[in-house]
């Protein structure tokens, strides 16, 4: 969709991690996934990969549970912020529907089973059904019972059984047991004959995910239940006439994992439930389970089997199926990765797969198994044969899952790289290579840290510098694997080519590090020594190199691939501030890099100048003068002035005097800049009007100030709703003497203005404002114009980072603009 000129290329947001937050409705070929607050939408057989199309936002707190109502237009939604949201489909999108409130606390689990009823469970220990009322077409509040006291469900699976309205309801949570419910709904919407009807034991630990299947061969259903215990268990319902009573009449010992549970089901139906079978295999938590979408079909006798697929945090998925010659049910297929040793839930790990989704391509016959994982990314496995018997990795999405804090263009403008909470920084580039489409797609992982990352710049081509949320900042520098890999596939050149050769070839992160070492640096005597003797050892094994690897790929990384083999080596350490890094500039030269912390006394509100050109050195001279944490740096275009804006609502302007010592004079420091706090700064480009910077403010201001000789002087305001938290001004130059520049405000909103610096006034003329559906649900971190309009020098690119865990790519027509 295009509005006002202005088009959402891309969102990268990664998956909460939770069990029941991904769905997919096959008639649509759409996935709707719990992502931050929002609900992303994203269609994963779409030919051109262009990712998640659109976000859905009502959640105030993370989403929990996404399920598609089948047979309606209908998603429900759950979350912590205690509510239910249903979402109804609207010509090609989904809006807001209405809103649920019943529980009192963070919602845990949700299951549909079709368009008359779904139920959800919260951790406030209460379980609730709602029903659809067709007249009003609006979900109520049927049915609310606690299983019992101090008792938290943690999954639901729900079943219709006939036609006569009669459910039964599974429910698992913090104890071992297992507990199956039964009821009527009846046609005028109320629950009747509600019953606790069975309790299961046999698991060891809090049961995790539950699903039922119709067992059409045998006129019965299974319900699987997967524990922390590391087992699948496998339970049989039967109803009516296929409930085996000979039991009653002959007093004969029966095995506990034997018992049927028989119960009433309504006035006038019987069921009864009990032990089937137990799979093993997981080596740790069972987190979700889903069985076949359809009855595979056995190629020798025509037969169908029941296949069920499983996640689990040791990393991997698996295939279940009944061997016929045994009964017993074997793995048939794993898929993910080899699990780390000693990394597990019990040892704190918090990795592995959260939940799992099996569908099929209709069209094709393709099969797809999806899966979301610790870093946020939903995998993708595709199976084209028939049999279903090998699955390849394909394309997927990615993006981060907590606050993206900051980001910056390549210095050509080509691509961008961003820095996360959730400790990574992630590149984004344009997919164009031997492709129709054009497609924005994360390249690259180059930081995998141990802190929570804060800020970024670049340094030079190659080189970047960040800082997490330690005392120090940390330099790398671009591998030849991913230069290669940038060259290939998205038409990039990022340095020239007689400097390729002098870049490391890979990197890798060491084990309880936190650094990236470049691979083809000189090792240790005594690990050089180990490697060779292992390879002594298999002379046979031909290890693949991880450049080989990245030059063989088509297409984007896959998540293994990022997380393995995109990695940027640390070439240094800047050392000096006494408290968390908050901020970080470089000069345009690239050397200079000024940085600065947080405090709370002048003391510690200080710019620390390091030169690169002197080995990364910090300069004797201490930028002094706030008060309180400084909030942004940037250098002017020119690399004459250094501007720093500060929560005591000050900014201060340094002249630069000696480059190569790191030497810099005041120019002013400006006590009654702003009435609250000053959270971002921006330079104009060079211009023949003069030198012009930006300050945004909590006050809701974004004020133009003019830089002389011996002063500053304030020359416009623009005036918001909102308080401003970032402003970037597009830097290569002015267009037909006008500035270009966006706003991002704290509710999400983005707006573009443009300032005339031919006149005396030098207003803000709004050009325009972005419409909400395609904005950030929460506080915007950082945007950012690209250096050069793309296009054919027809379009602007802002990059956006926000609270909302999301990062966003818009293009912004030029006609539009000026």
């Amino acid at each position: 969709m295009v509005k006002d000129g202005i088009k959402q290329e891309a969102i990268f947001i990664g998956a909460n991690r939770q069990s029941f937050v991904v769905d997919y409705n096959k008639s649509e070929n759409l996935v709707a996934y719990g992502a931050g607050n929002t609900i992303a939408l994203w269609n994963p057989l779409a030919e051109n990969h262009i990712g998640v199309e659109s976000t859905l936002k009502k959640h105030t707190k993370e989403v929990t549970g996404v399920r598609f109502i089948p047979n309606s237009p209908y998603i429900v939604s759950s979350g912590e912020d205690n509510e239910v949201n249903v979402w109804k489909k609207s010509e090609n999108s989904y809006k807001l529907h209405e809103s649920l409130s019943g529980h009192e606390h963070s919602i845990t689990c949700l299951s549909v089973i079709n368009e008359k009823i779904f139920v959800t469970g919260g951790a406030d220990g209460n379980i609730i059904l709602w029903v659809y009322n067709s007249e009003e077409q609006s979900f109520k509040l049927s049915h609310k019972f606690q299983v019992k006291f101090n008792f938290f469900p943690l999954t639901l699976a729900l079943q219709d059984i006939d036609t006569n309205g009669n459910y039964i309801l599974a429910v698992g949570g913090t104890t071992s047991n297992l507990y199956i419910y039964s009821f009527t709904l009846l046609q005028n919407g109320t629950i009747d004959h509600f019953n606790q009807s069975a309790l299961l034991t046999g698991h060891e630990d809090w049961i995790k995910c539950l699903q039922f299947v119709a067992d059409i061969e045998h006129k019965s259903y299974i319900l699987a239940s997967g524990s922390q215990d590391r087992y699948i268990r496998l339970w049989r319902l039967k109803l009516n006439e296929l409930i085996d009573d000979s039991d009653e009449d002959e007093m004969k010992l029966i095995l506990l994992s034997n018992k049927q549970y028989k119960f009433n089901i309504g006035e006038h139906d019987r069921g009864a439930i009990s032990f089937e079978a137990l799979l093993v295999g997981h080596d740790d938590w069972v987190t979700g389970l889903q069985w076949h979408p359809s009855y595979k079909t056995d190629g020798v006798t025509g037969e169908k089997r029941l296949q069920l697929l499983s996640s689990s945090a040791d990393t991997a998925l698996m295939v279940w199926e009944m061997d016929v010659e045994s009964g017993i049910w074997v793995c048939v297929n794993r898929l993910g990765e080899l699990s780390i040793k000693g990394a597990s839930t019990a040892t704190g790990a918090s990795g592995g797969f959260w939940s799992c989704l099996w569908f099929v391509d209709d069209k094709t016959g393709s099969q797809y198994i999806l899966s979301n994982g610790k870093t946020g990314s939903i995998r993708v496995y595709r199976s084209t044969d028939s049999e279903a018997k090998t699955f390849e990795s394909t394309l997927g999405v990615t993006g981060a899952v907590k606050e993206v804090t900051g980001l910056t263009w390549s210095l050509n403008g080509e691509y961008f790289t961003s820095v996360s909470l959730d400790q990574t920084a992630r590149l984004f580039a344009p997919w164009t290579a031997n492709r129709e489409f054009k497609s924005w797609h994360e390249f690259a992982r180059p930081q995998i840290h141990g802190y929570d990352m804060i800020c970024i710049d670049n340094v030079t081509n190659t080189k970047f510098v960040s800082g997490g949320d330690e005392k120090i900042l940390r330099v790398f520098e671009i591998t030849n694997s991913i230069y290669k890999l940038l060259k290939n596939l998205c038409n990039i050149d990022v340095v020239p080519q007689d400097q390729v050769e002098s870049l490391p070839e890979a990197a890798s992160l060491p084990v309880l590090g936190l650094s990236n070492k470049a691979d083809n640096e000189q090792q240790e005597v005594g690990q050089a020594a180990q490697e060779q003797q292992d390879a002594d050892e298999d002379k046979e094994a031909t290890p693949v190199e991880k450049e080989d690897i990245l030059a063989s790929l088509t297409g984007p990384p896959l998540e293994d691939y990022l997380q393995r083999y995109t990695l940027f080596p640390e070439l240094e350490k800047l050392y000096g501030h006494g408290y968390e890094i908050t901020c970080c500039a470089t000069s345009p030269n690239g050397l200079l890099i000024a940085s600065a912390c947080r405090s709370n006394s002048s003391k510690h509100a200080v710019i620390r100048i390091f030169n690169v050109g002197k080995d990364f050195q910090q300069s004797p001279q201490v930028l002094e003068g706030h008060n309180l944490t400084i909030t942004s740096l940037e250098f002017s275009p020119d690399g004459q002035y250094l501007l720093a804006v500060s929560r005591d609502r000050q900014f201060s302007l340094w002249r630069v005097s000696n480059e190569a010592e790191g030497q810099f004079e005041l120019v002013e420091l400006n006590t009654k800049a702003s009435s609250r706090i000053l959270w971002d700064c921006s330079w104009l480009p060079i211009n023949q009007f003069g030198s012009f910077f930006l300050t945004a403010s909590r006050d809701k201001t974004v004020k133009l100030w003019q830089v002389n000789d011996t002063k500053v002087e304030s020359i416009s305001v623009a005036k918001v709703d909102e308080p401003v938290i970032s402003v970037s001004c597009y830097r290569a130059n002015l267009i037909d003497n006008f500035a270009v520049i966006s706003f991002g405000l704290e509710n999400g909103n983005i707006s573009v203005y443009k300032i005339d610096l031919s006149t005396t006034e030098k207003d803000f003329q709004l050009v325009a404002k972005f419409d909400t559906t395609i904005t950030p649900d929460e506080r915007i971190s950082k945007l950012s114009f690209s250096s050069k309009l793309h296009e054919k020098d027809s379009q602007f690119l802002l990059a956006v980072a926000s609270k909302d865990t999301s990062t966003r790519l818009y293009s912004i027509a030029k006609d539009s603009v000026i």
